[in-house]
């Protein structure tokens, strides 16, 4: 569910537009990177920046302020498990419940990876969204939002395979999913384990009303 680390670069805002545009990037990559492993209390600048080699003077050649930087790293994860949603349920070579379970596995393997240190921004930021501007919270809300509507479209193509009663609120059902996601994810970082992952949506699949 966490974007892959990229390559530090070092020096003051660069002259030229490509590496300006690189250099913004590397940081919100970096951003992205770690609040995925803690809270936005606990990132500071200073570590986001030492992490990419960019001098602390130059942060703000970038983005006016730590808030700022923020709502551009939430827009670019939403971005970045948007397309990973779409990689795994608009395969048409697989039935639609299995393409759910095919995002599920390759979720677990990502988490994998990283030694279980690494969850999910937006579930990260949600947890302390009572200290953080009200704007974050709207954006939050947002996002799973649109997430919950490609669980829809999913659902809905389950319905036409015949696998999924039609009379069902598929709305509820995609809420429903995403509620338990991210409980299961905190779990698999507490266990160290894809299990809790694999054991939602065993439970999901099982609730599901067959037609």
């Amino acid at each position: 569910m966490e974007p892959t680390t990229v390559k530090p670069r070092r020096g003051r805002p660069p002259k030229d537009p490509r590496a300006h545009a690189d250099t913004r990037a590397s940081l919100v990559r970096a951003g992205m990177e770690m609040l995925t492993e803690q809270s936005f209390a606990a990132t500071g600048l200073d570590a986001v920046l030492k992490r990419v080699n960019i001098p602390k003077g130059s942060f703000y050649h970038y983005f006016e302020s730590k808030e700022a930087f923020a709502r551009e790293l939430m827009a670019a994860y939403d971005a970045y498990f948007c397309a990973k949603l779409d990689r795994w349920l608009l395969d048409d070579t697989r039935p639609a419940l299995e393409r759910l379970g095919a995002f599920v596995k390759d979720a677990g393997k990502g988490m994998a990876r990283h030694g279980y240190t690494r969850g999910c921004l937006v579930g990260n930021l949600g947890v302390e969204v009572g200290i953080l501007p009200e704007d974050f919270r709207e954006t939050l809300e947002r996002i799973l939002q649109g997430w919950q509507a490609r669980i829809v479209a999913c659902l809905r193509e389950a319905q036409r395979e015949g696998v999924l009663a039609k009379r069902i609120d598929l709305a509820s059902l995609a809420a429903f999913f995403w509620i338990g996601w991210e409980g299961a994810v905190l779990r698999a970082r507490l266990a160290r384990s894809a299990a809790p992952l694999d054991t939602f949506f065993r439970g999901f699949i099982a609730g599901l009303p067959a037609a």
